[in-house]
């Protein structure tokens, strides 16, 4: 990661805690009553525990975690939605923020009266939001629903018109909270080809995200957040990595004896070897092979393999209780793998494996981003033209 170009959002040693209620306390006499018996009435909860980065003008910011880590915390309290308790943030240009879209839609007005609400909160005029009426729309692709009353929208339709609106916002910093999250596939393009056209322009932008994929195809640098703290800083492949790694492991058994094993002994490698074509339909059958060498003969041992769909979450996982060896010649042991398509959906996939001991699900070898296998599923006859892996980086 360079270190060059002026800084325009510096977060040093930021602290958030929440006071949660625990028990009532309705009216003076409850509350008399707690204080005598000691009782706090609430419990605090700290999302965000010294956190501290920076981000250079131009860059794609990546933000990841799983679910309850603090990202969107962290977003609302960089927009000024939340005030630290701890630290200093300091934000050189505008910043428009991408947090909860659609907040001061009117569910009573029809989505043409609220795209001009929605624009003057924005902080258009009416003149400006009728000239780009027209774009909104058609990038929502909503117009035959635009004299409906928005509660009559589906929640996926209010969003699209929300982010479509959104969009025309002009900032220096842009911080986006799971906005790839929005509508089908061919609206997620739509989406896609907005963030290469911010890449481009070297717009700065800190994307809040569980999609790996569009870590590593769009951003320049990411950190991975963990109970309130920062985990890992790095690249976009290595967070995306290890953000991979830490959901193939799991924290089952975690109170039981640990062996000695590392990720070298006795595991010395495991890799994914394709017997399918890299572009599907969802009448193909994908098989594939993983194949794991040791230099001695470990038992407790299954293989790990996580199928993710754009990068996103696991969306299955097998272990080999379900696949038996192909071969097992005493130093390297294959495993045959075929998986119907047909209940999938189209979009980019990739698999990824690892090695675990079975008894501790100790984590000891796993493939890395250019030994996962990488495909897409298109419908049959559909010319290509997605995205796939290229020596470990997103193309088209």
């Amino acid at each position: 990661m360079s270190d060059k170009g002026k800084t325009v959002v510096e977060a040093r040693n930021i602290i958030k805690t929440f006071r949660i209620p625990t028990e009532g306390s309705n009216g003076l006499k409850q509350k008399l009553i707690n204080m005598l018996k000691g009782r706090q009435g609430y419990r605090v909860f700290t999302p965000l525990n010294d956190i501290s980065f920076t981000v250079k003008e131009g860059e794609f910011f990546g933000i990841v975690g799983k679910n309850g880590s603090g990202k969107s915390t962290l977003l609302k309290t960089l927009a000024s939605i939340y005030t630290p308790q701890g630290g200093s943030i300091r934000i050189e240009g505008s910043l428009v923020p991408f947090i909860e879209l659609g907040v001061g839609f009117n569910p009573e007005l029809s989505g043409r009266e609220n795209v001009y609400l929605n624009g003057a909160l924005l902080g258009f005029s009416k003149d400006e939001v009728r000239k780009m009426y027209d774009e909104i729309v058609d990038f929502a692709e909503l117009r035959e629903f635009m004299d409906e009353r928005l509660k009559n929208y589906s929640s996926g339709m209010q969003v699209r018109l929300a982010f479509s609106i959104a969009i025309k916002a002009e900032g220096d910093i842009l911080l986006l909270d799971e906005v790839l999250a929005v509508g089908d596939e061919a609206f997620q393009k739509k989406c896609f080809d907005y963030f290469e056209e911010l890449k481009q322009k070297k717009k700065t932008v800190i994307l809040v995200t569980h999609d790996m994929g569009s870590v590593k195809r769009f951003c320049t640098k990411a950190i991975l957040i963990e109970d309130g703290k920062i985990k890992v800083a790095g690249t976009p492949d290595d967070i995306a990595n290890q953000y991979t790694l830490d959901n193939l492991s799991t924290k089952e058994h975690k109170n039981e004896p640990q062996t000695d094993m590392t990720l070298s002994d006795p595991i010395t490698s495991v890799r994914i070897i394709p017997r399918s074509k890299r572009v599907l339909s969802r009448d193909d059958i994908l098989e594939f092979d993983v194949e794991y060498e040791h230099e001695q003969t470990v038992e407790d041992i299954y293989v790990g393999i996580s199928l993710l769909h754009n990068g996103t979450l696991p969306l299955i996982e097998h272990d080999t209780l379900k696949a038996k060896p192909m071969l097992d010649n005493g130093s390297k042991v294959t495993y045959r793998y075929k998986l119907p398509l047909n209940r999938f959906t189209q979009g980019n996939f990739s698999i990824s494996a690892a090695v675990f001991i079975k008894r501790t699900r100790e984590l000891v070898a796993f493939t890395t981003n250019e030994g996962n296998f990488h495909f897409a599923i298109r419908n049959k006859g559909q010319e290509y033209g997605g995205v796939l892996m290229e020596k470990g980086k997103w193309v088209r």
